[in-house]
Parts: C-alpha cells; structure tokens; sequence
C-alpha cells in the first residue's frame, strides 16, 4: 500500500469550506478518532492513520505485529512502516506503540534504521513502546514456519502467514506463558529462565526446532538497553 501527501498541501481544520463558512472547532475537550479496519489490514487503516496524523497529538497502535505494512511518499520521500505508527512522520505528534501490539525487536530497530536513512528524523524522542506489550520472539517465527509446513501436511492447505511469528506469539500471550517488555526490562536472570522454559515449550511440541538461547539472550539484551528510554515516557505535558 502506498499513499503520498505533502506537508504544503495540508490544509488546517478551520479554513473555509466551499460556502465561505469555517467549520466548528472542536473546543469542548479531548477529540478522539479511531481508525478500526473490519477486515485484515487490506482495506487501507495505514493510509487513513497516516493522513490523520498530519493532525494528531498522538498516534496509537493497539493491536497486530510486524507481519504487514504500508508505504507512506512524504515531500516525495518514501517511508516503509510495519511497527511504527504512521504519525511517527509528523514531527508534533507522539507515537505510542501500545500493550496489545506484539513486537518483534530486531525488526523494530531495523525499520527505524532503515527509515531514517531514508530521512525520518527525531524518531527515539517521539516513540513510547508500552513495557506490557508482548515479545515476539525469533523462535516465534521458526514455529510458525512449522506451523504452516504442519498444515500442509494433514490438511493440503495452509493459511497463508507471512511466518512473522504473529500467531504464535499471540498464542504465547493467551496461555500466559509470552514474556513482555517489563519482562525483558527487570530482573534480567528471572527473564532468561522464563525464556528458556518457553523455548523447552515449543520444543516439545516441535521436536525439529532449535535454538540458539544463549545468543538471542544476548542480542535481547541489547535491545533492552536500546528500548529502555522509550519506556513510561510522560505523555502529557
């Protein structure tokens, strides 16, 4: 999906409408809009989030993963989005990645790398990821590989996944056993353990997967030193 739009051509709320008259201004308290897609992401919430955006104090996302994604042509520059809230362009709003968006970090980093080389500035100070959002883990996506080769097999079909480890770390979430962002964050040991007992879950059931723990930890441990500033950020000023 793309959209383009430019920071000249936006025209403010209040001007003119074609019979001279303004419209009302919305002065009795906080405006809220929310952007709710009734089928699979397909139907454009991106590019409607990101015209939005040109407006909002804050941009949130509640819910899904890095497993699809919009273009955004911005003063004809493109940006890729799978994680990131679209209002992470405008450089007034606030991006908030909330509880319910599972994330994977090393594709989260690895978007806003590649975004701001391609111009997005100021990212690391506009972006508050919330600590009870789940992990997506890279064993996550391994499985949900087997998952689609397991379907494929007894049933001749499969669903489709873009084996970004979505549904699988949901599933981790729903049984209780997923580890979140104020996991990662305390007690690193207490993690590792949890961590590890996670893997040893899934690896019963797909005996075929294997993990390198000791080094994903490692990598997640750096990665919680890069999160850690763009966690419990004051919001409102």
């Amino acid at each position: 999906m793309s959209h383009s739009w430019s920071t000249k051509e936006h025209k403010n709320s209040n001007a003119p409408t074609a019979a001279g008259q303004k419209r009302p201004r919305n002065d009795g308290g906080n405006k809220v809009t929310v952007v709710l897609g009734a089928q699979w992401g397909d139907e454009g919430k991106g590019k409607v989030v990101d015209l939005l955006a040109t407006e909002a104090d804050y941009v949130c996302r509640c819910q899904g993963g890095n497993n699809a994604g919009h273009t955004v042509v911005v003063d004809g520059k493109e940006y890729d989005f799978h994680l990131l809230p679209s209002g992470i362009i405008n450089p007034k709003s606030i991006s908030l990645i909330g509880n319910g968006v599972v994330i994977h970090l090393p594709g989260l980093f690895e978007e806003c790398e590649k975004n701001e080389k391609k111009g997005l500035k100021g990212w690391e100070k506009r972006l508050i990821v919330s600590d009870r959002a789940h992990i997506v883990f890279d064993f996550h996506q391994v499985v949900d590989g087997l998952q689609e080769t397991e379907r494929q097999a007894q049933e001749g079909k499969n669903i489709g996944t873009t084996k970004k480890g979505i549904g699988p770390a949901y599933s981790s979430k729903a049984s209780r056993t997923g580890l979140r962002v104020c996991d990662l964050l305390g007690d690193f040991k207490d993690f590792s353990t949890k961590f590890k007992n996670l893997v040893h879950q899934y690896q019963t059931m797909y005996p075929s997967l294997v993990v390198d723990e000791e080094g994903q930890l490692k990598k997640l441990k750096e990665y919680a030193e890069r999160l850690r500033p763009m966690i419990n950020k004051k919001i409102i000023n």
